[in-house]
């Protein structure tokens, strides 16, 4: 049986969390500890006191997630804090935030991974977040409709498009979750298409102003692909169970 520091100090070094800088709030790393071991590993997009709940239905100590606890910013253990923190402690369970270092990991990452099931060969990084490239950028012969498809495909459900762009597409650029407001950051890095999560408003109006085409996959949707993969990866290693606690928030 594992121990939980061996597992956390294996991940820290995996998606080097030392060496990506983050927003504040993200709080990178074990959030929540145990008592020590590990029997199985949970994978859910968001720390909230469902996912917590169902992990501990599912049998799950170790539960990673890529936006933990904290993005509320600093606010009393009070109310659904507290629920959620009782429950952990009360049912053994460790948790584990990764954010950046997870989107922009080459193997296990949201960017990597989404360019990869849409069928992007070689990407290269793009779009500087926090000092490092949180996105990936692919030259592409696909058409408008079909890349439109493979998305929609991949992600599991339907895919907003702003089509302002061409129909014949060259230069795509990713950046998963909710990066619709760095369109102007991206268009400058000679794209002709953008693929986020969710975008602010003004940002159907900037695609527009630039030429670009914008497609939405849902913040969630697009932010699926990574933690599955960390929890597989850290079950190979480390011979554990794992399962993905799907809670949609429908953005």
């Amino acid at each position: 049986m594992p121990a939980l520091a061996e597992i956390v100090r294996f991940t820290d070094g995996y998606l080097r969390l030392t060496e990506i800088e983050d927003y504040e709030n993200a709080l990178n790393g074990l959030q929540i500890e145990n008592s020590g071991e590990v029997t199985k590993i949970g994978a859910a997009v968001d720390a909230s006191t469902y996912t917590i709940q169902m992990a501990s239905e599912s049998g799950v100590d170790f539960l990673i997630v890529h936006h933990g606890l904290f993005w509320p910013g600093l606010r009393p253990v009070t109310g659904s804090l507290y629920r959620g923190l009782k429950h952990a402690f009360n049912h053994n369970l460790a948790l584990y935030s990764a954010h950046l270092p997870l989107d922009l990991h080459p193997k296990v990452g949201n960017n990597a991974l989404l360019a990869a099931a849409i069928g992007l060969g070689e990407p290269t990084p793009f779009l500087e977040l926090k000092g490092a490239p949180a996105g990936l950028l692919a030259e592409s012969a696909l058409r408008r409709d079909e890349l439109r498809s493979r998305l929609e495909e991949s992600l599991g459900g339907p895919v907003r498009c702003i089509g302002t762009g061409p129909m014949e597409i060259k230069r795509i650029g990713i950046c998963t979750g909710g990066a619709g407001g760095e369109i102007y950051a991206a268009a400058k890095e000679g794209i002709d298409t953008y693929i986020t999560g969710e975008a602010p408003h003004w940002a159907a109006v900037a695609a527009e102003e630039l030429g670009l085409n914008l497609f939405l996959g849902g913040h969630y949707a697009t932010e699926t692909f990574g933690v599955k993969a960390l929890a597989a990866e850290l079950a190979e290693k480390f011979s554990l169970p794992w399962e993905f606690l799907d809670r949609p928030t429908g953005l």
